[in-house]
């Protein structure tokens, strides 16, 4: 199992630098980070715009400047120089990272749950009301765009607000920039608070692909050759339903929600600008507007391994869930 992992891990390598090549070529032709600086009225000294060029090493060739970033990133943890001067990108990502991750995991640990949940019942009961009105919650959810179900949060969350005189639902950031109670108590309730309409938002949509997938995949394994030996052998229901459907039904969905998380990222980056979070998602929507390359590149660079780690864990579920599949 540990050669497997750091054969994986080794294999990933050549794919992150193949990405961050490519983007760093997208990036530099996409728009002259300078901009805002030479448009400025009154114009500033040459000097100064000279020393920004060197700055952002623009006065080097490109292939140079990716080579200057790639090894100050693995010889001394550098993300390169931002933008703005006063801005590390190293410790921005690291801040906004925890911001998306606790969104991101919370919302696919909800999505998964109510996910199996349905699709098992669903399939259970095929063809029964209860699967007639799980199929059209998916669908309903399914065909929701992710920003438009968001802004409909928020804005209920708001109306309810108002309403009722309170603050029930947070629907600004994800804490609060004033406490009444700072204690360690009060912080944790600030933030869970924030992440209600949010993790809702985003976990609803990939809940309806994955019970969609579930339900699926248990029909299939209902109607497999060793579920009916199972049953006549005298087992009990929730025995069979348990111990040997339900741990093969779950393989192709684990394969999904891996495949998924880029598009849970990507749809976090909508939930966080909706909401007005500092994470990641709005980090990216910034350094595009800035044209900031080596920003893009850091939040590129930290996405993609996010991806990696949970395609990895996908992988080594696999001889949890069936006990044929072994790494060796």
């Amino acid at each position: 199992m540990l050669a497997y992992v750091i054969r994986r891990i080794f294999v990933s390598i050549p794919i992150l630098i193949g990405s961050t090549i490519l983007v760093f070529i997208m990036v530099k032709f996409s728009g002259d980070p300078l901009e805002g600086l030479k448009m400025r009225n009154p114009p500033p000294p040459r000097q100064t715009i000279l020393n920004e060029e060197h700055r952002l090493r623009l006065d080097k060739p490109v292939w140079e400047q990716y080579w200057l970033w790639l090894k100050g990133l693995v010889l001394h943890g550098d993300f390169g120089p931002s933008v703005h001067g006063n801005i590390n990108i190293g410790h921005e990502l690291g801040d906004r990272l925890f911001v998306t991750l606790r969104l991101v995991v919370l919302s696919v640990l909800i999505a998964l749950i109510f996910a199996v949940i349905t699709g098992v019942v669903s399939a259970v009961k095929q063809y029964s009301a209860t699967d007639y009105s799980f199929t059209f919650l998916g669908f309903l959810f399914l065909a929701m765009p992710s920003f438009w179900f968001a802004i409909l949060l928020k804005s209920a969350g708001i109306a309810y607000n108002q309403a009722t005189g309170t603050e029930a639902f947070f629907t600004i950031g994800e804490k609060s920039v004033l406490l009444t109670d700072d204690s360690g108590w009060g912080q944790f309730k600030d933030i869970a608070g924030h992440m209600v309409l949010p993790t809702i938002s985003l976990a609803l949509i990939s809940y309806a692909a994955w019970s969609r997938f579930q339900r699926a995949s248990m029909l299939e394994v209902l109607n497999s050759d060793y579920v009916r030996l199972a049953r006549a052998k005298g087992l009990r229901s929730r025995q069979v339903l348990v111990r040997h459907a339900l741990r093969t039904a779950l393989i192709p969905l684990t394969t999904v929600t891996a495949l998924d998380i880029a598009a849970l990222l990507g749809g976090a980056v909508i939930t966080e600008m909706v909401f007005q979070w500092h994470g990641l998602g709005d980090y990216l929507l910034r350094s595009i507007r800035d044209h900031d390359a080596y920003a893009m590149m850091g939040w590129l660079l930290v996405s993609a391994i996010i991806v990696i780690v949970f395609n990895l864990i996908a992988d080594l579920l696999y001889s949890v869930l069936d006990p044929r599949i072994r790494y060796e």
